[in-house]
């Protein structure tokens, strides 16, 4: 079974049965490269089938390590779907850290998936029902609750969330479907359910949370929500709506730490300016949450363009929010010029950067073909409305 086929029901029973597990079991380390070779083995002892459905749960608790660490995902049970939109369990961790510091002791978890946010609930001490309509989901979720020793406190009913009655819980978690049979969903009343039944069902608890895309525009968010954009590592994974909270206001936060930027009102955006000795790249939390201002003013920066989130400023102030470069060029752009200047400098680490700029950044590498011990950063962007290249690296204390 490759990756992306669909998990059969009866095959994935049979590795919830002590034959399936200790073959699931012994291979936690094997390496698929050699998949021919162990699947021959072990169909001498095991059936077909068994066989085929454990070497698919193997692949895919690996891919899920990156999620869910190996502790967790080598225990966990995985759909192909399951892996690619489970959150991160650091983003569920925080999250439902959130959730038990409201004062939350009991949770309905609609559209639940494989169990991520439901575990990450239950270990806050949190009583969940997870609700998912889909049979095999519903059955993976609920063998994730006892692997991981959570069943007391995870409940997990296989039904049609827009027919289940939260009146009885103190909050609700939702995670509309956000992919459809052609990819992504950008439209939020396309999801499933539409995100206006969602906040619909908010509404029927003290608090509730809604998990939507982070590319969501402003003007959707209700004004009954508070938006938060989370990132983590410097990867923006989900934007969250809370209700019961903070209504009308936005925040960005950046994990590991917490980090978070929550201003009772947002800044107006600095004027721009020449670019300074140092530049600072906001994380992307910061700019969906249209937070630039705020870095702006904490690190006595400016913009060097009306449309481009870059702050730049004189001097270096340690921010979590962004990440800082020392400048030590500012041209305009031209490849010829930058390719001789790399090779005088003898540069062959390049980093491409990029805002503003058509150009990608292997294309530029490709262009260029930087040759040399050093290393520099390439920053391409506009400044005060002109294509600009800037050069540096990255800022040392």
């Amino acid at each position: 079974m490759a990756d992306n086929e669909p998990v059969n029901p009866h095959d994935f029973a049979a590795l919830l049965t002590p034959e399936g597990s200790a073959l699931l079991d012994s291979l936690r380390d094997y390496d698929p490269a050699r998949e021919i070779a162990v699947a021959t083995r072990l169909r001498r002892e095991h059936p077909a089938e068994l066989v085929s459905a454990a070497l698919g749960q193997a692949r895919l608790r690996q891919r899920a390590v990156a999620k869910f660490g190996a502790a967790d995902a080598h225990r966990m049970y995985f759909t192909p779907g399951g892996v690619e939109m489970a959150t991160r369990a650091s983003v569920a961790a925080y999250r439902a850290g959130r959730v038990a510091g409201l004062g939350v002791r009991s949770l309905a978890d609609l559209c639940c998936g494989i169990g991520g946010d439901a575990i990450a609930l239950a270990r806050a001490g949190i009583r969940v029902l997870a609700v998912d309509r889909d049979p095999l989901t519903a059955a993976v979720a609920r063998a994730n609750a006892a692997a991981l020793g959570l069943a007391e406190l995870i409940e997990v009913r296989e039904a049609d969330v827009t027919e289940v009655d939260t009146s009885g819980f103190d909050a609700v978690f939702l995670d509309p479907a956000r992919r459809g049979g052609r990819g992504r969903t950008f439209d939020p009343e396309a999801y499933s359910p539409p995100l206006s039944w969602a906040v619909a069902a908010a509404g029927t608890a003290r608090h509730a949370a809604i998990k939507i895309a982070p590319g969501i525009p402003h003007e959707a968010v209700p004004a009954s929500a508070e938006a938060e954009w989370i990132s983590d590592g410097g990867d923006v994974k989900e934007a969250v709506l809370w209700f019961g909270t903070a209504p009308g206001t936005v925040r960005a936060t950046l994990l590991p730490g917490p980090h978070t930027l929550h201003p009772e009102r947002p800044l107006p955006d600095p004027e721009p300016g020449p670019v300074g000795r140092y530049l600072y790249e906001p994380d992307g939390a910061v700019i969906r949450a249209h937070l630039v201002a705020e870095v702006a003013a904490a690190v006595g920066g400016r913009l060097i363009d009306p449309t481009i989130a870059y702050v730049t400023a004189d001097e270096l102030v340690p921010t979590p929010y962004a990440t800082a470069y020392e400048i030590t060029d500012v041209l305009p752009f031209n490849l010829k010029k930058l390719k001789a200047l790399l090779r005088e400098r003898e540069v062959g680490v390049l980093t491409v950067k990029k805002r503003g700029s058509a150009i990608e950044p292997e294309e530029l590498r490709r262009k260029v073909k930087p040759q040399g011990r050093n290393a520099a950063t390439v920053i391409l962007t506009r400044v005060a409305g002109a294509p600009s290249m800037l050069i540096g690296g990255p800022a040392r204390p």
